[in-house]
């Protein structure tokens, strides 16, 4: 079962790491390089002349070390998602659950909503030079947003009462209600057009990664399944 579990996870976090990878090249890269311009002074927002929304960035692998690690972390990243999905997805196949590449995307769809969705609600995704509270205290809230959820996602999927659902309505609400830490004043040189775009940005790559991870894991899980009753 180990063995089984390791390597459906390797396979499926490293295929959708190299597609996710490319999707943050394309989509998200950009945005963060134009908010480094402005966090290093190279640009400068408020001031008499209008700048323009469409300054020379670097070309796709124009900085191949950095890339390439880009590449390597991201793969390694969703690996380790992969392997807390396939575990889950070994018990719901224990508790009776069929497990396929279609059942993955729900799989997919309800990791985005943990790790994504859930914390963002309240704690956006911010690109460089933005006014931000202590790393630390975000650190923990969105820890605990996310086991929250998590633990939510699992009780709406197989609780099948309403009493699950409602502990799991309870567990996505109650982090919202304390709230997020946030900043004592709001500053930065990045303007608010580009925060925005970035946090789009990172929902939409968030929900396509997690969409694509699913898939993948249910995928390799059944053909290891096959492969192990041939």
């Amino acid at each position: 079962m180990f063995s089984r579990i390791l390597t459906s996870a390797l396979f499926a976090g490293a295929a959708a790491g190299v597609l996710i990878a490319l999707l943050q090249f394309l989509f998200v890269q950009p945005v963060l390089l134009h908010a480094e311009l402005y966090e290093s002074g190279e640009l400068v927002h408020f001031g008499g002349e209008a700048v323009s929304a469409h300054p020379d960035l670097p070309g796709f692998f124009a900085e191949p070390v950095r890339d390439g690690l880009s590449i390597v972390f991201t793969m390694l990243t969703y690996t380790g998602y992969a392997l807390v999905m396939v575990a889950l997805m070994s018990m719901a196949e224990g508790m009776g659950h069929a497990v396929t590449a279609r059942t993955g995307i729900l799989w997919g769809l309800a990791g985005f909503v943990t790790f994504h969705l859930a914390p963002g609600f309240t704690l956006a995704p911010e690109v460089p030079g933005v006014a931000a509270a202590d790393v630390v205290s975000r650190q923990i809230w969105w820890t605990a947003t996310v086991a929250a959820a998590g633990v939510a996602m699992w009780l709406i999927a197989f609780g099948g009462n309403l009493v699950s659902y409602a502990i799991a309505a309870a567990l996505l609400l109650i982090p919202h209600l304390v709230g997020a830490p946030e900043p004592d004043s709001f500053s930065g040189p990045v303007p608010t057009e580009i925060g925005a775009l970035f946090a789009a940005r990172a929902f939409g790559v968030g929900l396509a990664a997690w969409t694509l991870l699913g898939c993948f894991a249910g995928y390799f899980w059944q053909g290891e399944a096959k492969q192990a009753e041939a």
